[in-house]
């Protein structure tokens, strides 16, 4: 669907730019863009090889799996349903990790595997397939929302860009995604609290 998106907003963009005279400006303008692109993508692989080594480094020293305890009885309150010490946990509890420390990317197929561990978790469940369970859209909603003490991937945008002081976006990051955190956690326990009560069952 995307891919028809563009596809269609770039034919659409060529076609008004003919009639207008300005097609020059359009050829200009994807020329730059697209040195802009691989300027971009070099930066961020830069920073971003400098924190996923930290992260992997953080992991092998065992730093992770004692954050990952910590913040186990966390896990519990939010997704009751996950067993401890499951993959499903393992795996939420890394994706949080690096999205606190603000390694967006880093966090990704983590969450693609706890995604995948909470499907599997379902099947043994024998709940209906194809449809997300109350864990699935919980850990979605937390993993969007996520608490960053370090927005990385910001702070490589505003320095590719010629920002100043591309680390002044810290603060703000996270007093906003403190507050997106909270709001989060309140939401799915009145969502857990209100299905607990009304005992609605996972068909």
């Amino acid at each position: 669907m995307m891919s028809y998106l563009w596809g269609g907003m770039i034919i659409i963009g060529i076609i008004y730019a003919s009639f207008t005279g300005n097609l020059d400006a359009v050829t200009d303008a994807a020329i730059q863009s697209a040195q802009d692109a691989v300027t971009l993508c070099i930066t961020m692989m830069g920073v971003m090889s400098m924190w996923v080594g930290l992260m992997e480094i953080a992991k092998e020293a065992g730093i992770v799996d004692r954050l990952s305890k910590w913040i186990g009885p966390v896990l519990h309150f939010l997704f009751p349903a996950v067993p401890r010490g499951s993959k499903a946990e393992e795996f939420i509890s890394l994706n949080m990790i690096a999205n606190v420390l603000g390694l967006g990317w880093a966090a990704t197929p983590a969450g693609l595997k706890a995604m995948k561990e909470l499907d599997d978790l379902r099947a043994k469940q024998g709940k209906t397939i194809g449809v997300a369970t109350n864990e699935m859209c919980n850990f979605l909603i937390l993993n969007i929302s996520s608490l960053q003490l370090i927005p990385v991937n910001l702070i490589a945008y505003r320095s590719s860009y010629g920002s100043e002081n591309p680390a002044s976006i810290i603060a703000p990051a996270i007093l906003a995604t403190t507050f997106s955190t909270l709001v989060a956690i309140i939401f799915i326990f009145l969502a857990n609290k209100i299905k607990k009560k009304t005992g609605r069952a996972e068909s």
